[in-house]
């Protein structure tokens, strides 16, 4: 569970980093426009602005986007748990389980 949780978490830090690298490029990139007059300052801050606005909307998209583990994947974490995780897995199903009961008891 733990290799599972550090695999996600290099995953967001390597999206975060990519974003971040993509802002910088992109503000010395409009900010070298600007100096050439080929933009006015008014016009790359507007353009950085949406930049930033996009990558930020691609990066979410891409995170939301986590495949589902494989039953293989699931059996080898399971594998490498203690009795101890186990048993908080074991809380946090059957507190779904029971959350999903009262939901569907409340649609009738």
């Amino acid at each position: 569970m733990e290799k599972f949780s550090d695999n996600i978490k290099k995953v967001i830090l390597a999206g975060i980093g990519a974003v971040a690298v993509t802002a910088e490029k992109s503000k010395d990139l409009l900010d070298e426009m600007v100096e050439k007059g080929e933009l006015t300052v008014e016009q790359g801050k507007v353009l950085n602005e949406e930049l930033k606005h996009n990558i930020k909307k691609t990066v979410k998209a891409k995170v939301n986007e986590v495949k589902p583990a494989t039953a293989e994947d699931l059996s080898e974490l399971l594998d490498k748990m203690t009795p101890e995780q186990i048993a908080a897995l074991k809380e946090q199903i059957l507190k779904k389980e029971a959350e999903s009961e009262q939901e569907a008891s409340e649609g009738e």
